[in-house]
């Protein structure tokens, strides 16, 4: 679900932006980016997720601890129901909390670390939305950062300092997004721990069956991930607007010019 993960991530940032204050087209994509590529993080706690692998041995340590980490952390608060299992994947990651916490860091080390730290957290987003969407995105948003600096001018990283906050929603946003998404496959997502939930502090939740689908399979690919391929060209700022217009344009009668 990697690229599927990335383009609600995506949608879910474009709709975002507007409302936490990321107003100008650059900040929204910006927000947009790393929401994206954040979409894709809570699979750190797997060793074959491309999240795991992005950086080699530093992403790669980080899944190792995280996985650690969430595996006691399910020892020590499963509930009297809940299954015999690890409690890595899709655990301690794929969580409310872990996403509010990781949210919370993101928007104090923002914050202290200014436009240098705000440009880190945008291009780790990018990088991990780029290992699921394709190599295209790498030179798409070298062009975007282009025209940033040539539009905005001195100004730019002045603009850039200023969604530093925003960027812990961006990241947030990002994680329970993925929740969102791996709650509607199959095996659901334990995103609500540690409220306890038929006997359960890892409760799946999931709708019933016959709206669940499997990752990878037709639903997927054929429904989910074209309908948000559309939502996430049109969500861009200006574009619905854009399309709107010359609709109107194109449909509206011509003007009958009176003859004298």
């Amino acid at each position: 679900m990697g690229r599927t993960h990335a383009l609600t991530g995506w949608c879910a940032g474009l709709g975002l932006a507007p409302v936490v204050g990321a107003g100008t087209v650059h900040q929204a994509v910006a927000f947009a980016a790393t929401t994206a590529g954040f979409a894709l993080l809570p699979d750190l706690d797997h060793p074959g997720a491309r999240a795991s692998k992005l950086l080699g041995p530093i992403t790669g340590g980080l899944s190792w601890l995280l996985r650690r980490a969430s595996a006691g952390l399910y020892k020590v608060t499963k509930g009297p129901k809940d299954e015999r299992r690890t409690g890595t994947h899709r655990h301690l990651s794929h969580t409310v909390l872990f996403a509010v916490a990781l949210g919370l860091l993101t928007a104090w080390g923002t914050e202290a670390g200014g436009h240098w730290a705000v440009a880190g957290v945008v291009i780790f987003g990018l990088l991990l939305a780029e290992d699921a969407l394709g190599d295209w995105v790498l030179p798409v948003a070298g062009v975007a950062i282009v025209w940033w600096v040539f539009s905005v001018g001195p100004d730019a990283f002045g603009e850039l300092e200023q969604i530093a906050g925003w960027l812990g929603i961006a990241v947030a946003a990002g994680c329970f997004t993925h929740c969102l998404g791996d709650s509607l496959t199959e095996s659901g997502c334990p995103f609500l721990f540690p409220l306890l939930i038929k006997g359960e502090t890892w409760y799946e939740i999931r709708p019933p069956r016959k709206l669940r689908f499997r990752t990878g399979k037709n639903v997927e690919n054929r429904l989910v991930f074209p309908v948000f391929l559309v939502l996430a060209v049109l969500l861009v700022p200006g574009v619905w607007e854009f399309l709107a217009d010359n609709f109107t344009r194109l449909t509206s009668p011509a003007e009958v010019q009176a003859v004298p």
